[in-house]
């Protein structure tokens, strides 16, 4: 489809679902990375709210990305934090309230990929969801909040395969309205809305009030960096962070010497913890990230429906191995 087609559909997706529910408000989640800046672009007329998860492990021009973008558009924003801390979560502070496993710890050190699911659900996901029962206080039965994500189908190989246009959880619906957008529409998008005049830009160059913003960290880094957890880091990952913002790795450094002194076996930001290797989900909102297990396999009904072709069938669901050889 054309890019005019594309967010034709992607207001269908959203409309369909405020029209088939009661929602209080409708919140665009903004991390300051390429794919969240367009969908919050696209609708920042029509939501109530912007919220940015400031995991407190992040690099702070991001944050402040996210901040100046959201005054610059008139919008309320709403900046999360979690309850429990990153560090008190690698030292091994952090400990279970509730089910079998109360007051026991539930992590120490830091995290490899069999981590990243504690570190998304207390680091994102919980702050997430305290704001969910902020909006909807006691109308948890009859009322919903709707947030907006920048998941896409065209992101990786495992999210061609569990995203979702509308995911319901609860009194809580997430609502995915570019996921069919491809990596050209993107591109097209960007095109069109972000200013490459030939001139002195204005800060995040939004040169005019529709102007798209740009994150200089995604031009450094190619990630938003608002979440620095290290579960999934590729290796010289923190060095390259360093280079261009050494006060987000600071604390990240001091936190190593911290956990190597406490004696901790996963003392080392960005490695694999020693031991058995296994594979959790990762959050919804974590979509660079590897490891991630299928909600729902869609593939079969792609195909049939000529959403993909029997060749990409056979490409997505050829084991890894295969399609690395």
């Amino acid at each position: 489809m054309t890019l005019d087609e594309a967010m034709a559909r992607s207001y269908a997706i959203v409309d369909r679902v405020l029209a088939a529910f009661p929602v209080t408000a409708t919140i665009g989640l903004f991390s300051g990375g390429n794919d969240s800046v367009i969908v919050n672009h696209l609708f920042r007329s029509r939501v109530d709210a912007i919220a940015h998860v400031n995991t407190g492990t992040g690099i702070p021009e991001t944050t402040q990305h996210v901040r100046d973008v959201v005054a610059a558009w008139g919008l309320p924003l709403h900046e999360l934090r979690p309850k429990n801390s990153y560090r008190d979560l690698v030292l091994g502070k952090v400990l279970s309230t509730r089910g079998k496993n109360i007051g026991r710890q539930v992590w120490k050190g830091f995290p490899g990929p069999a981590g990243h699911s504690v570190m998304y659900r207390r680091l994102k996901d919980e702050p997430l969801q305290r704001l969910r029962g902020q909006i909807i206080g006691r109308h948890g039965r009859t009322r919903n909040v709707v947030y907006l994500s920048g998941m896409r189908w065209a992101e990786t190989d495992r999210r061609f395969r569990n995203a979702e246009e509308v995911d319901r959880e609860g009194s809580l619906i997430w609502v995915c309205p570019i996921v069919h957008w491809t990596d050209a529409h993107m591109r097209e998008y960007r095109a069109r809305h972000r200013c490459n005049l030939p001139h002195q830009h204005a800060e995040h160059q939004l040169c005019w009030p529709d102007a798209l913003p740009l994150n200089e960290v995604t031009v450094h880094l190619h990630m938003s960096g608002e979440c620095l957890c290290g579960a999934f880091a590729k290796p010289g990952e923190l060095d390259e962070i360093e280079f261009f913002y050494p006060r987000a790795t600071k604390p990240l450094r001091e936190l190593q010497t911290e956990a190597q002194a406490a004696g901790l076996t996963a003392c080392v930001w960005g490695q694999r913890p020693p031991g058995k290797r296994k594979s959790r989900t990762a959050g919804r909102l974590c979509a660079k990230c590897d490891g991630i297990e299928g909600q729902a396999d869609l593939l079969a009904e792609w195909r049939d429906t000529g959403l993909i072709t029997p060749s990409q069938f056979d490409t997505f669901t050829r084991p890894d191995e295969q399609r690395a050889a």
